[in-house]
């Protein structure tokens, strides 16, 4: 063993705390209160409120990325569609042995049997996995695991989402949260206790590189560009109605032609005398437009690009393309999620089912590992004619494991009735 790995092992602690029983995070009256920081947003101020998440204060930035999906009905779509692409899927825990070669498959498959039982008994769990999709926005999210003693041993009995305003980075980036006791600094993240997954973890701080982060200043030119719209369309998108009077008509004349102009354009009615030219001129006839719709056109593009990777799956609204070209895209979203999937599992096999394991099997036990079934865009017969053809004609050798993935077959339990099959 090298004198580093030595030196690591002489540091860490033989035997991991256990974690404390119940809940750490208790609900505050605060976490529903919102300062809605999306009024008025200004380039300037946006910056402000970035340049706050990177000193490590991030509530007006959870605060301002949930209501750009809640006000940006593109953003929202998109956002959802990254995360139900992931969530969407159904999970699976898989023994250790199943991927990893040397590994005791009897013992590892108790413990993958096990992780499955506990985790089928937690209600909330599929609940804390789309709290957990979030990250993806917003590049942080914590679920709290709440630990009981349960038929004479120690178990997670319920996973609590943390609100993302009572996360905080001390001054090494590492993330704490705010409680009563401790309403400034927070408390740290003990071992064994929490669940967090930052997706887009890079060199760097760890605010930096969530989708909702890189589409903010996106965000805020939409919005601009929505509101000039709306006033463009206030002033010149009505028809402007036009009266002329006599050089001799007099100012109560003059008012109540006035009043009859204002009373046609809400009524869309009024009474004019013979001696009243009136002359009703549509807004822009003639003319292109203003350039409102292109540009939002073009900022949504952006967005699609930014969380979707591609745009024709969601934008073919005056854009040409190719069913290949189409087909193109939609391999660079499965590559997405592919990669959304394997990060998941990552943070899941680390913080949830690695203490579970140890809790009950030991620190040397091999710890399974969390996965999604991705559903594969290849027809069942295609697979089936590709396997027919690997196995059979070339001699590949083929793990019965992937294959049964592959098509959708579960393993055989002990002494559970199966097809006969017809003999060839």
């Amino acid at each position: 063993m090298k004198w580093t790995q030595r030196l690591i092992h002489a540091i860490r602690p033989a035997v991991e705390p256990k974690p404390k029983l119940g809940r750490v995070v208790s609900p505050r009256a605060e976490d529903s209160v919102r300062d809605y920081p999306s009024s008025g947003l200004t380039p300037s101020r946006l910056m402000a409120i970035l340049h706050e998440a990177d000193d490590g204060s991030l509530s007006s930035a959870m605060q301002l990325f949930e209501e750009m999906e809640e006000k940006d009905a593109h953003l929202f779509s998109v956002a959802n569609t990254r995360r139900l692409g992931l969530s969407g899927l159904d999970w699976q825990v898989i023994s250790l042995a199943d991927v990893r070669e040397g590994i005791d498959r009897v013992r590892a498959e108790e413990i993958a049997s096990y992780c499955r039982d506990i985790l089928a008994e937690i209600d909330s769990f599929d609940e804390a996995l789309q709290h957990l999709a979030l990250a993806l926005g917003r590049n942080i999210s914590i679920v709290e695991i709440v630990w009981d003693i349960v038929r004479g041993e120690l178990r997670p009995v319920d996973l609590v989402p943390v609100d993302f305003t009572r996360i905080t980075f001390d001054e090494l980036d590492q993330p704490r949260i705010l409680t009563q006791d401790d309403p400034k600094t927070g408390i740290a993240l003990t071992p064994r206790k929490f669940v967090v997954h930052t997706p887009h973890s890079v060199t760097g701080h760890p605010q930096r590189g969530g989708l909702l982060r890189v589409t903010a200043m996106v965000y805020l030119a939409k919005n601009l560009a929505l509101k000039d719209w709306m006033t463009f369309a206030e002033v010149f998108g009505m028809p402007i109605r036009i009266a002329r009077y006599e050089p001799n008509a007099t100012a109560e004349e003059k008012r109540e032609l006035l009043s009859m102009l204002e009373t046609l354009g809400s009524n869309a009615a009024g009474i004019f005398s013979r001696a009243v030219e009136l002359q009703i001129v549509e807004a822009n006839r003639g003319s292109t437009g203003p350039p409102y719709r292109k540009l939002i056109e073009f900022l949504n593009r952006e967005m699609s690009k930014a969380w979707l990777g591609q745009t024709l799956t969601t934008d073919i609204v005056g854009l040409s393309g190719s069913v290949a070209a189409s087909r193109v895209h939609e391999e660079v979203r499965q590559d997405i999620i592919t990669d959304d999937i394997r990060k998941e599992g990552r943070t899941i096999r680390r913080d949830l089912l690695r203490p579970l394991t140890e809790m009950r099997f030991g620190a040397d036990a091999p710890v399974p590992v969390f996965r999604r079934q991705l559903k594969q865009s290849t027809e069942v017969s295609e697979l089936a004619d590709i396997l027919d053809a690997a196995v059979n004609r070339l001699g590949v050798k083929v793990p019965e494991a992937w294959a049964r993935e592959m098509l959708g077959i579960p393993s055989v339990q002990q002494d559970e009735p199966t097809l006969a099959g017809t003999p060839s």
